[in-house]
């Protein structure tokens, strides 16, 4: 009984939160930025820094984003999963936050009951072809591991998300493999980058970087794509990302119109691997997390809010969905549409108690 007490008390402090004016409410923390693979879209990997918070640090770090009113945290890297505490780290953040992890599908398989922790696992999964998904990864045996993966945590009663990061070398098989995927009655969640930034460009964290394989040339493929899972949307609900994200990417393809202003530093923020903050990947850091609170309000930040907001810089879809759903109404419709794996969610911790 204590757990499902423990599980109602955070939707209730969570839906509060929801409901509180002028707040961050996403935030997206590169825990580390060790990696064990070498994505081709990725350039982690290549600027590996062994520096990184302490446990510790992570906890005071969460704590601030409580009391800021973050309502969702989505760990990332690198590899989250690299960090040796990565388990106390997700037992801490699940008592405050709507928490997410992601893995390459590499080490998932053999966290088992360190993610149960997490209410959602990502895994990253781009083809339905063993030979170009590891291409794509670097790695071989990269898919048949994350599709084990995605078995095992099913198999635990683990809420898994298939993610796939689109681009110009998949476009044309994203439609298929969301049907393979929604077959197997698992989530989808998408990612998209551009890949235009030369590589003298300063950011937060090394995605972008021009890549000819990944940048969408075929806009009406894309165009198609979002059409396709829009219709799809209507008959399945377990693609989440929502039709108002899939319409503004099918809008801005289509017509080259951006119907949202960036909510950087306003809906959501970036946390790196040694706590410096930024609105978004594609900017340098801003702050530290520890003198963030003291920062959200200032001069400084509401003239990088102006700044954020006429950004035409990136399609990352991540980005999109939280500056879509900035207000009361936007979390009310994100709800919506995960009302069913919250049902499914709250009945799988009542079976781990013994309720029915």
């Amino acid at each position: 009984m204590n757990l499902l007490v423990m599980r109602l008390k955070k939707a209730a402090n969570i839906l509060m939160r929801s409901f509180a004016p002028n707040k961050p409410q996403h935030v997206q923390w590169l825990l580390t930025r060790k990696c064990n693979y070498r994505c081709k879209g990725c350039n982690v990997w290549r600027e590996q820094d062994s520096n990184e918070l302490s446990t510790e640090e992570v906890k005071k770090g969460l704590d601030i984003l409580k009391k800021m009113g973050v309502i969702e945290v989505v760990f990332s890297g690198g590899n989250p999963l690299l960090r040796d505490d990565i388990g106390e780290i997700l037992e801490y953040a699940s008592r405050f936050f709507i928490t997410t992890v992601y893995d390459n599908g590499s080490i998932a398989a053999d966290k088992i009951d360190v993610l149960r922790f997490a209410d959602f696992v990502a895994i990253s999964i781009d083809s339905l072809d063993p030979q170009k998904n590891d291409y794509l990864k670097g790695v071989q045996g990269a898919w048949h591991k994350a599709m084990e993966a995605v078995r095992k945590l099913k198999e635990n009663g683990i809420s898994v998300s298939v993610s796939p990061t689109i681009s110009q070398y998949n476009l044309y098989e994203i439609l298929d493999l969301t049907k393979y995927i929604i077959d197997c009655d698992i989530l989808v969640w998408y990612c998209l980058y551009s890949y235009d930034l030369s590589d003298g460009y300063k950011q937060l964290f090394s995605i972008g970087r021009k890549n000819d394989e990944y940048t969408i040339v075929d806009k009406r493929g894309i165009v198609d794509l979002c059409e396709h899972l829009i219709e799809m949307k209507k008959k399945h609900n377990k693609i989440l990302m929502t039709t108002k994200t899939l319409t503004a990417i099918k809008n801005l393809y289509s017509r080259g119109v951006r119907t949202w202003k960036c909510a950087a530093l306003q809906n959501f923020f970036v946390v790196n691997h040694i706590g410096e903050v930024s609105g978004c990947h594609l900017h340098e850091p801003v702050a530290s997390i520890f003198n963030l609170p003291k920062m959200w309000n200032s001069e400084r930040f509401n003239a990088l809010r102006r700044i954020y907001q006429e950004c035409t810089r990136c399609t990352y879809l991540c980005y999109i969905f939280y500056s879509l759903h900035t207000n009361v109404l936007g979390n009310l419709e994100i709800a919506k549409e995960h009302w069913k794996n919250a049902k499914l969610f709250l009945k799988r911790n009542n079976d781990h108690i013994g309720l029915n």
